[in-house]
């Protein structure tokens, strides 16, 4: 049975962190992993060539070497167990998954915050100690989207959660209590 993508993703990602976190090396591994994220982001298709079949070993192999070249210990083995099983393509979800663990065993809670006009640094310090308290976490970052729909107020997305202090929902609510209202009568 092949795995998805998203499964190898996450046995892998989660097997590197167990191991970084036993050997005491998480913070290197994750400093070393975004290294690693950048160049694929600078080299888009670099997962696919090295994955790809169709390519002769020796040229893979090529490409392979300079790739690890800048990398030593657990990153660079664990870059050579991928790659012995074709799964460089899945790399950034590997990453991904990585960092995941590694935010939440630092209870690191990441995700945005929407609001209207932009909030000063002193708001969006206060946003992030608030959430963080909120759902269990003794930090939070918070990237701040702007949206003019909502009026005034929030809307938080963090860790698969929705908290919408929005006006623009308040009016909603209270748009369907009367409805409701008029439908009864």
């Amino acid at each position: 049975m092949k795995l998805d993508k998203y499964t190898v993703g996450k046995r892998y990602g989660k097997a590197l962190f167990e191991l970084a976190i036993e050997k005491q090396e998480a913070d290197n591994v994750y400093q070393e992993l975004l290294t690693l994220r950048e160049i694929y982001h600078e080299v888009p298709g670099l997962g696919d060539i090295l994955s790809d079949a169709r390519l002769e070993p020796y040229e893979k192999d090529e490409i392979m070497n300079k790739l690890i070249a800048s990398y030593e210990g657990m990153v660079k083995n664990f870059l050579m167990v991928v790659y012995k099983y074709s799964r460089m393509n899945d790399l950034l979800l590997m990453i991904d998954e990585y960092e995941l663990r590694y935010d939440e065993h630092r209870s690191l809670i990441l995700g945005t915050v929407s609001t209207a006009i932009p909030l000063t640094k002193e708001q969006h310090q206060a946003m992030e100690e608030k959430v963080a308290s909120m759902l269990g976490y003794k930090h939070a970052h918070l990237i701040n989207l702007i949206d003019p729909e909502i009026v005034g107020g929030v809307v938080i997305e963090a860790n698969h959660q929705v908290i919408d202090g929005s006006i623009h929902k308040q009016l909603e609510q209270i748009r369907q209590r009367l409805m409701k209202k008029e439908s009864v009568q």
